[in-house]
């Protein structure tokens, strides 16, 4: 039997390679390919939404739009042109999510530090009181990397309309208070192309993990 063994101990062990091989393969072929969904208004929480939007069901994308960040500098949409970058709302005064929140960004940002491709940018729900000097003071406490993160502020409007007709991600605020909004736990994922890539509840680390993975996914495809 032994002897049976040894002679056929070629056939047998190229046998076995092989078949791991072929099933190595099948299983990647059958493996389901990760993807991302793109995200519409018609997608989004209608709370999240602006009515004059909520009826888009494809092509949306972000639009234009220029704020001053946290050295007085100007940030427009080229400052992102081709990057994967996550944007959230916030305010320095918030004692609710936002610590939380601004703590799990600087994880991903710590994540991609060394990553070109990958960029972050905050806006500040409260303009009025959020200017440059506060954010500025708020980045340094925080360890925002100037490079990779903006927090920005400007005209209320203007980050009203950008939040809730490109971004998807703000709740309006009291009916008698122009523009007024109120900021959710959100991150949004933004791809290279400024589509819409996800939503993620910024105060749990597990879907900041899942940020972290889906924003690979996005460098990488």
């Amino acid at each position: 039997m032994k002897a049976v063994f040894y002679k056929y101990r070629k056939f047998i062990v190229g046998f076995l390679v092989f078949s791991a091989i072929v099933l190595y393969f099948f299983y990647m072929a059958l493996k389901p390919k990760k993807t991302l969904p793109i995200y519409n208004p018609a997608d989004v929480n209608p709370e999240l939404v602006d009515s004059t939007v909520q009826y888009v069901s494809k092509y949306h994308k972000i639009s234009d739009f220029s704020f001053t960040n946290q050295n007085g500098k100007t940030i427009t949409q080229k400052d992102y042109e081709g990057k994967v970058y996550v944007a959230d709302f916030f305010f320095t005064t918030c004692k609710s999510i936002c610590p939380k929140m601004t703590t799990n960004l600087v994880d991903v940002q710590k994540a991609f530090l060394d990553n070109p491709k990958v960029k972050l940018l905050s806006f500040t729900v409260m303009p009025d009181i959020d200017n440059v000097p506060v954010l500025k003071e708020y980045a340094e406490i925080n360890g925002v990397v100037d490079s990779k993160w903006n927090l920005v502020t400007g005209d209320k409007k203007a980050i009203y309309i950008m939040a809730r007709k490109s971004y998807l991600a703000v709740k309006q605020g009291k009916p008698d208070e122009l523009y007024d909004m109120v900021h959710t736990e959100n991150f949004v994922l933004v791809d290279s192309k400024k589509r819409v890539r996800g939503f993620y509840d910024g105060t749990k680390k597990e879907e900041i993990q899942r940020l972290i993975l889906d924003i690979q996914w996005l460098c990488e495809n």
